[in-house]
């Protein structure tokens, strides 16, 4: 293609990205119209009540401007480009510094919810973008876009934020309805990235690079294909071998677990198409080849955050008929299975001791007695072949869970309870038997996830380990409970619960489980001493941005004394006196490296000296660096100041020294309170040098494995806190579980059943993953396995479903 005819395609690229966004913007107003009404159905106290009722009003009144203003920003923005501030990101009302202050509060939260808002957007659109970008800078021949392009995520962000103030919108009312926003933004981007990708393919525009924009995803269905974009392995799911060699892995490698998964819906479709009539089958599944459609990774142990409590996805709903409501019969055989089981006694508690291992196989082989005995009942009640059909299969599949040994017989016990309301929802619901990641399944795949690594711990363990068992034994307890106590609410309990589930293992892991505890205290020092530091570097960055600083003292301040200020703001809190003494030591050094052209400032320098390099040595060892280290810096600070001695540096005036100063001791009042809505690039900066946080009780993984592929990085920060895996590292190859993931996942820690922690950075947990020296311990998903184990049952004999 010519010069010429590549800026054609660019700019004619750019108007389709445009009208996707316009086009989107109806939709999207109307969706958070209905968010907002739902709002005032929601029960609350009269205060939150009524300030709902004056937000709904607000935005029933403004709504349709602040959609116009929208609108007319984008197309300005499209065809005179975006103001620069002179500051990505940064707020612009600047405010006296002796105020302590470099902007106003409503500017800094604006700035902040403008951040959330492009994170998320990119967070559900980065697959669809890297693929935008590699094709519009191959067309316009440039090394990136601009940082202000209205292609990026954060742009459209600061417009939409901007015309909600215009208007009129205040910042209460993004809050209320910041949920919707979020969502709602987020499919409309990726929507636009989308249809421009499809764009730009079909005008033969390197259809190289992805083929997934060729699959149009209807509203709300690119949520779940963001969670696992073209060959993402699946968190749950292990490699059977490690991947190919770099030259061999240009294309990121398919999950093979996602495949499977979705040969075992797409063969159980076509087996249910096949045998039962009028069984309401997936179209998508049943006439589709095997692997050619892919589950997002929600069903094996990821997350699916477009799937809302009680609601169906779209494109899976439009590709299945309606189901019908189960028969009275039915339904009152299934709930008198249910109160059966119900009342027989339950799992043995902790108190039992070694009568637990004793006990619960007995109870279990009693509960799959009666559960076949009352399969027989239930299939009687049933009025149509459909609904015999369903019936089969969810017993096969909870015989299978029931008879799983990686999984304690005292937590298959409640698991066993969980078959009836399974499934009343199966009966109702024919997605059931399409969708891996729907929330019945999603429930029992994560559940049974986290208890894989306890049977190697009972019945002989030690007091503490045996309580942390009972603790999430006894949420899942709990949990199966609250489904038996709400027949009729369907997939919204297991959505429910399933949220409350992922909320307790938080808690879990971070106060209850011995195993754990002391490792995640001691992930979170390190998480808040990296953010610390690299805080710190962002604001003297900016401090120093114009002032005369020689480089090596500039250097020695970013990469150095910025950890060591975080060291001792972690240690002794940001006000002690030890901290500002750190801080008073920057500012020394600054005025020290300074140019000193009288005789006087050279003798109050070689006088302030001595105390200046002793304090700098003792906050470097505070910080843990080795001595040898800390002989480097100085000696490169000393050469530093050599050269203002005989006046080669600037000279830094007084006033500006003070100021500095000043805005030293203020430092934390300038740190955004949430890194994770601060600039991008943070993340590149997160984990810089984890190497001298080892410690008694936690190593730190800082080599190993090759370069990861970005499908292994999105791998890796898919994996869910509970899982277990295999962890070959340092000689030993030990079954480990994942037990935290830290701020914006760039940190994870994985804890051995004795308690010792093993840290990771993302990149790094990326490369073992890729190397197969950390292994998930499943190798596919609960509920699929059962379920592939039920068609080889069907298969030898399909007269089972009659």
């Amino acid at each position: 293609m010519t010069a010429a005819r590549n800026q054609a395609l660019a700019t004619q690229a750019r108007r389709v990205y445009l009208e996707a966004l316009v086009r989107g913007m109806t939709p999207l107003v109307a969706a958070i119209g209905q968010g907002a009404v739902q709002l005032l159905a929601q029960g609350a106290a009269h205060t939150v009540m009524s300030a709902r009722r004056d937000a709904v009003q607000a935005w029933q009144k403004l709504g349709p401007g602040w959609q116009m203003t929208v609108v007319g920003a984008l197309r300005h923005a499209a065809i005179h480009g975006v103001a620069d501030t002179g500051r990505e990101h940064e707020p612009t009302v600047q405010m006296p510094l002796h105020g302590m202050s470099l902007v106003d509060d409503s500017t800094i939260e604006r700035e902040i919810t403008s951040s959330r808002l492009a994170l998320v957007m990119m967070d559900r659109a980065t697959w669809e973008f890297t693929d935008l970008r590699t094709r519009m800078q191959a067309l316009e021949a440039h090394d990136d876009l601009d940082p202000l392009d209205l292609l990026r995520a954060h742009v459209v962000a600061r417009i939409a934020l901007d015309a909600w103030t215009r208007v009129g919108l205040g910042a209460h009312i993004w809050q209320l309805l910041h949920h919707e926003l979020h969502e709602e933004f987020a499919q409309l981007i990726s929507e636009a990235y989308h249809e421009t990708n499809r764009w730009l393919i079909a005008q033969q525009v390197l259809p190289e690079v992805d083929l997934r924009p060729f699959i149009r995803r209807t509203a709300r269905g690119t949520r779940d294909a963001s969670v696992a974009p073209a060959g993402l392995p699946s968190p749950a799911a292990a490699p059977a071998q490690p991947t190919p060699p770099p030259a061999a892995a240009a294309e990121p490698p398919r999950s093979r677990a996602a495949v499977q998964a979705n040969e075992v819906m797409s063969h159980l479709q076509r087996v249910l198409a096949r045998h039962v009539p009028g069984f309401p089958v997936s179209k998508s599944h049943a006439a589709t080849r095997p692997g050619d459609s892919r589950p997002s990774l929600a069903g094996m142990g990821g997350t699916a955050p477009g799937t809302e409590p009680g609601g169906v996805r779209p494109s899976l709903a439009d590709a299945l008929p309606a189901g019908t409501p189960p028969s009275p019969r039915l339904v009152g055989a299934i709930r008198h299975a249910q109160e059966s089981l119900q009342r027989r006694p339950p799992a043995p508690t902790a108190a039992a001791g070694d009568t637990v291992a004793q006990s619960a196989p007995l109870q279990l082989d009693e509960i799959g007695a009666r559960s076949q005995a009352f399969k027989q009942v239930l299939k009687q009640a049933a009025s149509t072949p459909a609904e015999r059909a369903t019936i089969e299969i969810v017993a096969m599949m909870f015989q299978s869970i029931l008879t799983e040994e990686r999984i304690p017989a005292s937590v298959r016990v409640w698991f066993a309870r969980l078959q009836m309301p399974v499934l009343r929802v199966a009966v109702s619901e024919p997605d059931f038997f399409a969708e891996v990641d729907h929330p019945a399944r999603r429930l029992i795949d994560r559940m049974g996830a986290c208890v894989m690594g306890f049977k190697s711990a009972q019945p002989s363990a030690a007091g503490a380990e045996r309580a942390s068992n009972d603790a999430l034994e006894r949420e899942i307890k709990r949990v199966v409970q609250v489904v038996e106590a709400y027949p009729d609410t369907g997939r919204r309990v297991f959505a429910t619960v399933l949220g409350e589930f992922e909320k307790f293992l938080d808690h879990y892991f971070e106060n209850e489980n011995q195993a754990s505890r002391r490792g995640v205290s001691l992930a979170q020092q390190v998480e808040q001493r990296e953010t610390l530091a690299i805080q710190y570097t962002i604001e003297l960055r900016k401090m120093l941005a114009e002032v005369p600083v020689q480089d090596g003292v500039r250097e020695f301040l970013f990469h150095v004394w910025a950890d060591v200020l975080a060291v001792t703001a972690v240690r002794a809190g940001a006000q002690a006196d030890v901290t500002k003494t750190m801080k008073r030591a920057a500012a020394d050094l600054i005025w020290s490296a300074s140019a000193k052209s009288t005789r006087e400032e050279r003798a109050d320098v070689i006088r302030r000296l001595p105390p200046l390099l002793k304090t700098l040595r003792d906050g470097m060892s505070h910080a843990g660096l080795a001595v040898d280290r800390q002989d480097e810096h100085v000696r490169l600070l000393n050469n530093a100041l050599a050269a203002a001695f005989t006046a080669k540096t600037a000279a830094i005036p007084r006033e500006r020294l003070e100021e500095l100063m000043e805005q030293l001791e203020a430092l934390e009042a300038m740190l955004p309170e949430d890194l994770e809505g601060g600039d991008s690039h943070v993340d590149e900066m997160l984990v810089r040098d984890l190497s001298g946080h080892e410690s008694d009780g936690m190593e730190v993984v800082a080599e190993g494995g090759s370069a990861p592929t970005p499908a292994m990085l999105a791998w890796a920060r898919e994996l869910q806190v509970g899982g277990w895996f295999m962890l070959d590292y340092r000689g030993r190859n030990e079954q480990v579980q994942l037990a935290w993931r830290g701020l914006r996942k760039q940190l994870a820690l994985f804890v051995t059943p004795k308690g010792r922690g093993v840290l990771f950075s993302l990149n790094r947990m990326a490369a073992f993953l890729q190397a197969g020296l950390l292994l998930p311990a499943q190798d596919e998903a609960l509920t699929v396995q059962a379920t592939r184990k039920a068609l080889a049952k069907l298969d030898a004999d399909p007269s089972q479903l009659k």
